[in-house]
């Protein structure tokens, strides 16, 4: 009786995480919230969805010069290097490699978060999102390219044949628009946002242990609601 007892049917904590690829804070914060994740894997099952949200929805199809974008974002250049060197060395600690320099555009995301979302249909979604961040703060590729965005949606599991013909249906970005105006209305103004078990909203990359206390005390919620007293009521 010494051995730790193993949990069955897991209380499972619903976790919306509303975001874009190319905001770097999403990107550290996937990988904080992962970590708490793992840490409370013998207690809780997770359900993970990912939600459009643009940071700058008027971003050309074809993208911008992303050092010129960011340095007139930022208002100096100065500025610039200071923000992205400070951010790169946020997401060493977390184990990410952001490779700043060689970004040469910064895209328009409203075709990835397509891709995104034809992958929730598939199960593929956590696979096609990480692939999106990686290709584009590790590996500086340029995600306004549809090229680029078949190349890495086949790599993480999806079918090219459908990758392309969405990256053409019109309709499918205009969901993807309609998806973020359901997030506005939540209030959501900026990302990473979490919100847990459709109740509790989480705002910015916090770090591992507030995420694990958080999910602990959701997950306890869920738990208490669905267990019984010891004289039977509440059942």
């Amino acid at each position: 009786m010494n051995k730790p007892l193993t949990i069955l049917n897991k209380p499972v904590v619903k976790i919306d995480v509303v975001s874009d690829v190319v905001c770097p804070w999403c990107y550290i914060g996937k990988r904080r919230l992962e970590k708490a994740l793992n840490e409370l894997s013998s207690e809780y099952d997770f359900e993970i969805e990912y939600h459009p949200f643009e940071l700058n929805p008027n971003m050309p199809a074809s993208g911008a010069n992303h050092r010129e974008y960011l340095i007139e974002k930022f208002g100096s250049e100065d500025r610039y290097e200071q923000i992205t060197g400070q951010t790169a060395q946020v997401a060493a600690a977390e184990g990410l490699n952001f490779n700043f320099s060689e970004k040469s555009i910064s895209p328009n995301t409203r075709k990835a978060h397509a891709i995104a979302q034809l992958a929730k249909e598939k199960g593929l979604q956590l696979n096609i999102v990480e692939s999106l961040f990686k290709a584009y703060f590790t590996e500086g590729l340029n995600l306004a390219d549809d090229k680029n965005l078949v190349a890495v949606a086949v790599k993480a599991g999806l079918n090219q044949d459908e990758v392309e013909q969405l990256l053409k249906d019109e309709n499918a970005l205009v969901q993807i628009a309609l998806h973020e105006q359901e997030m506005y209305k939540l209030g959501i103004s900026g990302v990473p946002f979490y919100i847990i078990n459709n109740k509790y909203g989480v705002s910015g990359a916090q770090a591992s242990e507030t995420f694990v206390k958080v999910l602990r005390d959701v997950g306890q919620e869920i738990a208490a609601a669905n267990a019984c007293d010891v004289d039977g009521k509440n059942c």
